[in-house]
């Protein structure tokens, strides 16, 4: 591995894959099951898709019962510092200097984090009858067309200021397969438990 490509440490790598994943596959879905059902903004003209409703479902239940936790989990503890900052509000005004885009960056990623805890949230209070029988109007789907769509507006900035900041090697460094000996599985147990110990 070069001395110069950013490294990301492995679990990040593996959270970040799976939630990005299941995360663009409900985004998709969610557009699929406007598309079909309102599309009072505008849609297109694509064939309807069975029980596209259940796949975007199945997709949102695996966000939140499964991959958005740990990944929250990771974000808010080992990885904070990819997150907001008591100072980065204040750092903003340094814009265009990089600490004010690693500031932004931060911030986008904390939002980001927070808009799918909300799409999610939002999504599990609705009721799969709503948009078959036309009931636009309720205001638990509204807030979730509402948080899907400040999840993709920061999907969109969070890849810009990911290039601003590390440029394309930074975006290929979360593909890569390489990991450091410090940072092998056999060691995640370890890791696991000097968290919880406080350590």
């Amino acid at each position: 591995m070069s001395k110069t490509q950013p490294y990301q440490p492995l679990l990040l790598r593996l959270l970040h894959g799976a939630n990005a994943l299941i995360g663009f596959l409900a985004i998709l879905s969610s557009f699929l099951v406007y598309n079909t059902f309102d599309g009072r903004f505008g849609k297109f003209p694509l064939p309807p898709i069975p029980k596209i409703i259940d796949i975007h479902g199945t997709f949102g239940k695996t966000l939140l019962l499964a991959i958005a936790p740990l990944f929250a989990l990771y974000c808010f503890h080992i990885g904070y510092r990819r997150l907001i900052q008591p100072d980065s509000f204040h750092k903003l005004a340094q814009l265009p200097k990089p600490i004010g885009w690693y500031s932004v960056h931060r911030i986008v990623n904390t939002i980001m984090l927070l808009s799918v805890t909300f799409s999610l949230v939002s999504g599990s209070m609705m009721q799969e009858k709503w948009l078959p029988n036309g009931e636009f109007y309720h205001i638990w789907y509204n807030l979730h067309l509402l948080g899907w769509l400040v999840l993709v507006c920061c999907l969109a900035i969070h890849l810009l200021m990911s290039i601003k900041v590390g440029g394309f090697p930074l975006i290929f460094s979360m593909f890569s397969w390489q990991y450091r000996p410090e940072d092998s599985p056999a060691n995640w147990l370890n890791t696991i438990r000097d968290f919880l110990r406080g350590k």
